[in-house]
């Protein structure tokens, strides 16, 4: 199952797990959050944009067994690192498809997703010098599709009504607002994750409605660490409802 610098990560202590490349990347705080921020119906159908290692579907799979999740990854040696913890964890609910997202609609029709799930890069073009041969450096930095081509694409294969979650930094806050009403997902939903209470916030998750009302609303902050270097309670909280038993 493994190759060269992976190794196989629990999420659960049954077995349930992922495999991860050491001299890439591992999945962080970002991809829990976000797991936990999306509130999922029995039945609806979910697209993860850019779902690198898989860790998402993974994650909403351990409480949402029987919702078919659908993931889109550009990058092929991280797509088949995903493919083999799916394999390997018997998930035969997620689908991996291995395109660009800018190739969403020639695999996903228009209007077919209930629920958009996204961690895209955070770093716009322009940013910094990436390898393009490098996995991390692609999967933070904005490569051949940008923010506006995922929430384009999003918007193109949710249904109306369909829901749109996405994991971002702060500092993209304007851009993410007026990407998202161009193309007619509106925010409902924003909160902000502090690594403290000391320190501005570094993670937003954010809401939206395609062809929703206007109407925008805030949940509580929601910080990482206490004041000992300790995760906060809210912190073990979503672990707890994600079925993470690793941690705690």
């Amino acid at each position: 199952m493994l190759l060269e610098n992976e190794r196989f990560d629990l999420i659960q202590k049954n077995g349930y797990g992922i495999i991860q490349n050491k001299k890439w990347f591992s999945y962080g705080i970002d991809a829990v959050l976000i797991s936990s921020f999306v509130e999922i119906k029995k039945r609806a159908k979910i697209l993860d944009l850019g779902t690198g290692t898989g860790i998402i579907p993974l994650l909403i799979n351990l409480n949402h067994k029987q919702n078919k999740i659908i993931g889109i990854e550009k990058q092929k040696d991280v797509f088949d690192m995903a493919k083999r913890s799916i394999d390997y964890n018997q998930v035969d609910t997620i689908d991996l498809i291995h395109c660009d997202v800018n190739e969403l609609t020639d695999y996903v029709p228009k209007a077919s997703v209930d629920i958009v799930v996204t961690n895209p890069p955070y770093f716009k073009k322009g940013h910094a010098l990436i390898n393009e041969g490098d996995a991390k450096s692609l999967s933070r930095h904005e490569s051949s599709a940008d923010l506006e081509d995922f929430i384009r694409n999003a918007s193109q294969v949710l249904v109306e009504k369909g829901a749109f979650y996405m994991v971002h930094r702060p500092m993209r806050l304007v851009d993410i607002m007026f990407y998202c009403r161009k193309y007619g997902l509106e925010p409902k939903l924003i909160q902000f994750v502090y690594p403290n209470e000391e320190k501005p916030p570094n993670i937003l998750l954010i809401k939206c409605i395609k062809s929703g009302q206007r109407e925008l609303k805030y949940e509580k902050n929601l910080y990482v660490y206490d004041e000992n270097k300790n995760y906060t309670q809210d912190i073990y909280n979503i672990y707890k409802k994600l079925k993470i038993d690793v941690f705690y």
